[in-house]
């Protein structure tokens, strides 16, 4: 019988997906002895045109990773939409925009002046942008168009499960193609759609070691700052953690380090804006009623929104910046 077919896929990210991918070690034998790995572009050399031959609902399984930035994003995500029977928005930034998204706090126009007339180290005398497309002796050379705003991949297909992290931890990655694995060898049906794999419904602070004594505090602080107390809550201490806001399954490895939660598993089941949330667990510790005294301490607070929609700008109520 033919194997189960694999595709991976890396739109507007880091990369991080990709090598934690290969971070499951000698597991990746397994996938690459159960699957035929039909295209992974940041691996082994394939083409777009190699995948656009192939049949509507070829690929059994595709992990798609990145944000969706540009004209070549969407047209890839469409493309794999149709060819694949299951769809994952692997990693944050597909599953909610992540640090691509947020380019939504400024604009495209900005975005490009910047990139190519501004930035200390360009050196551009003629001024020149890239146009999508440019016709030259040899004929014409096109190039991806961006967009004004990014979104995620549930934002412009559908998605069947959502596999979160920046990147997805190597375990839980591990974890989850076992169990694809086994349901495909097996026979067995497949989780209900929409569902979170590799995660749990609770908060990264359920799995968090710390105690927390719901200490009340007067001031925030840079990590550069002090040296927290390895047994007490990092919030508690004045460290911005977003550890209430974020999702478990990470294994609270961060903040078991001693740095801080980011927020990259994205928000739990029940919280309906990982921003919003954040700002309720603030007011909740800041020990002041005193409006003046309250706009002191949160002023201490550096990039409030790129800090509580780090990852989830696109997916959250803001979306964007208008402009």
């Amino acid at each position: 019988m033919a194997k189960p077919k694999l595709a991976i896929y890396w739109a507007a990210a880091c990369g991080g997906c990709d090598i934690a991918i290969l971070d499951i070690e000698e597991k990746i034998l397994d996938v690459a002895d159960f699957f035929d790995i039909v295209f992974w572009p940041c691996a082994t050399d394939f083409k777009y045109k190699d995948v656009e031959a192939m049949p509507d609902r070829a690929i059994t399984l595709t992990l798609f990773n990145g944000a969706i930035r540009s004209s070549e994003n969407l047209h890839l995500a469409k493309m794999l939409r149709a060819k694949s029977v299951v769809l994952c928005a692997f990693g944050s930034c597909a599953a909610e925009g992540c640090i691509p998204g947020l380019a939504n706090l400024t604009s495209l126009d900005a975005i490009t002046k910047y990139a190519y007339l501004q930035a200390p180290s360009v050196h551009n005398p003629e001024s020149v942008i890239p146009k999508p497309v440019t016709r030259v002796p040899e004929g014409e050379l096109t190039i991806p168009t961006l967009w004004n705003t990014v979104r995620s991949l549930p934002q412009v297909v559908d998605v069947d499960y959502i596999i979160p992290g920046c990147p997805p931890q190597s375990d839980q990655i591990a974890g989850v193609v076992s169990a694809v694995i086994g349901i495909l060898k097996d026979g067995k049906p497949l989780p209900p759609k929409g569902t979170v794999l590799g995660a749990s419904e609770k908060s990264c602070c359920d799995e968090c070691p710390r105690s927390r004594d719901v200490k009340k505090i007067k001031q925030f602080y840079r990590p550069f700052q002090i040296s927290p107390d390895p047994d007490i809550c990092l919030l508690e201490q004045g460290l911005i953690c977003c550890g209430p806001a974020t999702r478990a399954g990470c294994g609270a490895k961060c903040v078991s380090a001693g740095v801080s939660c980011r927020g990259c598993y994205g928000k739990p089941i029940n919280v309906h804006d990982q921003g919003a949330k954040m700002v309720s667990a603030i007011a909740s510790v800041i020990d002041s009623t005193d409006p003046a005294e309250i706009n002191s301490i949160i002023a201490a607070i550096p990039d409030p929104v790129g800090t509580f929609y780090r990852f989830s700008l696109p997916e959250s109520m803001l979306r964007r910046v208008q402009v």
